[in-house]
């Protein structure tokens, strides 16, 4: 048996410790990162990423995110025809096209590609340790040389080298760590999302890589925590879940004579409700990674984007990082009593 004893962190196991500071009021830090990528690409905005759940990566909360400055990872259940239309306009500039490994996911993408260009693109899996997905990324990165490439999961420093190796220009760390997701309990995988960013950081920064942590953040302490960990973006599902730009099955409360929004039926895209929509069941070889949860509406997301923002800003005020960038040079994290006990 082998066992690996060092000690591993989630984000609730910790705590930003204050130092003195000279930032002197949450309108002195700058929230926006510029990034130069290897293949010529730049980038720069609020490091946020809306995840590709089929609630959440949707085309409206693309143009939603725009105007905040943030990004969004579309939901692979676009049709082709949609997804040109949209990536030939000027809304999806912050816009990853996401797909997956499987062959249909693969024609679709190539479809795409001949009609329109596509500057940023995600493959997402959620076992990025298999044959078949580091050979999508390969090809990938062959064919669109001049893409922003974003791969994942993974939790590791290993795989990070190896996808930083092949071109991957911000690679997704989280296995089992989102909200509506039950893979560390079905499958027994997983590294602490904390301990797993700052790993992954650590290894990818060395080789001119970034990483985006992927699950995990239930507020915008979790995000200061992810960012201060090395995360050079962060990718949110369930507080992006609910918002007016989600699509799903909305639940209603009668209010006389007319409705409105009670909350959201938000999945994990592995639970036995996202395999029922989008592919008619539940294959025999697989169980359900994923649960479905309700989520309460809270009308529209740049309400959350504002509250984030000022929340990443606050950590900053206590660390003195006048910006993003110096954010992880500057935190240290305590444990919890819980944790240290």
């Amino acid at each position: 048996m082998k066992l690996d004893t060092a000690p591993r962190y989630n984000f609730g196991d910790v705590l930003i410790r204050p130092t003195r500071s000279k930032v002197n009021s949450r309108a002195d830090v700058d929230l926006t990162r510029s990034f130069a990528f290897p293949n010529g690409q730049h980038w720069k905005g609020f490091p946020l990423i809306a995840a590709n759940m089929d609630s959440t990566g949707t085309l409206a909360m693309a143009r939603a995110l725009l105007d905040e400055g943030a990004l969004v990872s579309l939901h692979k259940f676009y049709e082709a025809s949609q997804l040109i239309e949209f990536f030939s306009g000027p809304s999806s500039t912050n816009s990853f096209y996401t797909m997956g490994i499987g062959r249909e996911d693969v024609s679709k993408f190539h479809k795409v590609l001949e009609s329109t260009k596509l500057p940023m693109i995600s493959v997402d899996v959620a076992n990025g340790y298999i044959d078949k997905f580091v050979e999508v990324v390969r090809e990938l990165r062959s064919i669109c040389s001049d893409a922003i490439l974003m791969a994942g999961t993974v939790a590791t420093a290993e795989m990070t080298q190896e996808l930083v190796g092949l071109g991957v220009d911000i690679v997704r760390v989280g296995i089992g760590s989102g909200s509506a997701c039950i893979t560390r309990k079905v499958a027994g995988v997983g590294v602490p999302q904390l301990s797993a960013v700052a790993e992954c950081a650590d290894a990818a920064h060395k080789l001119g890589g970034f990483v985006c942590s992927d699950g995990g953040c239930k507020s915008s302490g979790d995000i200061a925590k992810a960012l201060g960990a090395g995360a050079d973006f962060v990718m949110l599902g369930g507080i992006f879940a609910g918002h007016d730009e989600c699509e799903g099955e909305w639940i209603y409360e009668d209010q006389g004579s007319s409705q409105r929004r009670k909350a959201l039926k938000f999945h994990g895209m592995s639970s036995e409700a996202a395999m029922i929509k989008h592919y008619g069941g539940v294959a025999p070889h697989r169980a359900p990674e994923g649960i479905e949860v309700e989520v309460a509406y809270k009308g529209p997301v740049s309400v959350t984007v504002k509250n984030i923002k000022a929340g990443v800003s606050s950590a900053m005020t206590y660390v003195g990082a006048k910006t993003l960038a110096e954010l992880p040079e500057l935190t240290t994290f305590v444990l919890n009593s819980h944790a240290a006990g």
